[in-house]
């Protein structure tokens, strides 16, 4: 008798594993049921999440907090030129060596991080009436965003080149990297 209760009790028996295969069983019936109500809860509701992406995610996107708004400048408007524009290339340091615009500052635009606050302050502090950036061009450009960090932390009448550099460097009559 000793030995058939060790067998049901003990661990490898047959009600250990009857045990588990009733949990198994069990956990799998609240996966299915969960996923069912969410999926009808999705199903049913104007807002619903797509259960396939129609479009790819942009991941790279802005914080709302610090964005202000800019004004979209053409890389051969004459605004950019004037004597107390401040032009600023968000580009890294490689493309800004490269080439950059006669006069432009160099503020590399980071993403992830925020813009240093004694670079803020200088750029504030400048005789400048009007700060344009330029960057890559891309989607997003980081000239926009550079920009629209710069409105969304008080500086005023700030610009970015539509193109980037490359436009920019088009419209100043040198070669398009």
């Amino acid at each position: 008798m000793r030995g058939v209760a060790a067998q049901k009790e003990g661990p490898g028996g047959p009600t250990s594993w009857r045990g588990l295969r009733i949990a198994s069983r069990d956990a799998a019936i609240v996966v299915v049921g969960s996923a069912a109500v969410a999926l009808t809860f999705n199903a049913i509701r104007d807002d619903g999440l797509a259960l396939v992406a129609r479009a790819p995610y942009r991941i790279l996107v802005p914080c709302p907090e610090t964005a202000g708004d800019v004004e979209e400048l053409l890389a051969a408007d004459p605004r950019l030129g004037e004597s107390r524009t401040l032009l600023i290339d968000a580009r890294s340091r490689a493309e800004y060596d490269r080439w950059h615009a006669p006069g432009a500052a160099h503020v590399a635009y980071d993403y992830l991080a925020p813009t240093d606050p004694a670079l803020l302050r200088e750029i504030a502090s400048s005789s400048s009436r009007r700060v344009v950036a330029y960057g890559d061009g891309e989607d997003p450009d980081s000239g926009e965003q550079l920009a629209r960090e710069l409105a969304g932390k008080g500086i005023r009448n700030v610009g970015y080149v539509s193109g980037g550099a490359e436009a920019l460097r088009a419209a100043l009559g040198g070669d398009a990297q």
